[in-house]
């Protein structure tokens, strides 16, 4: 995961993934079809949980302090990471030639979006979360802005972005 967090899926070859992994190249096709395979089963792991996503599943914290305390989880990761968001380096070199990186990817993303909508629809119940716009779209806004937050972060070699992210989210979007 180390190689493709830095390089990205096309700058990693199945050379430099077994010189890494100190295995021989044939070890490599015996556990994997190829490199995108190996990636999709990554991706997979990564979705997982590289960060703690359990406080928006939480019911004993209102929903609002749940998407907070998510998203300043989320920056400070990203604040000492800083090779970025593997999902968001793959989400940039995905093509109709990695299908299924790029549906492992629409999984991750999926699963995410339904743990952040699930929080926003019941803070709209509570009456902390605006109700104009549908939960499963603030949800999908949030998602996509964070990935580009975390994406000029790199160019920046500044955790701005995301600080900036969380202050506009929590001040104006969806309160």
């Amino acid at each position: 995961m180390k190689l493709f967090t830095e390089r990205g899926f096309n700058g990693c070859s199945v050379q430099d993934i077994t010189e890494a992994a100190v295995v021989p190249k044939g070890s490599f096709y015996n556990h994997f079809k190829s490199k995108e395979a190996l990636a999709a089963e990554i991706v997979t792991e990564y979705g997982k949980g590289s960060t703690d996503r359990s406080i928006l599943n939480n019911p004993e914290v209102p929903a609002l302090t749940r998407l907070k305390r998510h998203f300043a989880a989320l920056n400070e990761y990203f604040s000492r990471c800083n090779d970025g968001c593997l999902v968001g380096k793959f989400m940039a070199e995905v093509s109709d030639e990695t299908p299924l990186i790029r549906e492992m990817l629409l999984s991750v993303l999926n699963v995410w979006g339904e743990q952040i909508s699930a929080a926003i629809a019941e803070g709209q119940e509570q009456g902390t979360i605006r109700t104009d716009l549908k939960a499963d779209d603030l949800a999908a806004f949030l998602i996509d802005s964070y990935e580009g937050a975390i994406l000029r972060t790199r160019v920046e070699k500044s955790p701005k972005a995301l600080k900036y992210f969380v202050k506009v989210v929590f001040s104006s979007i969806i309160v």
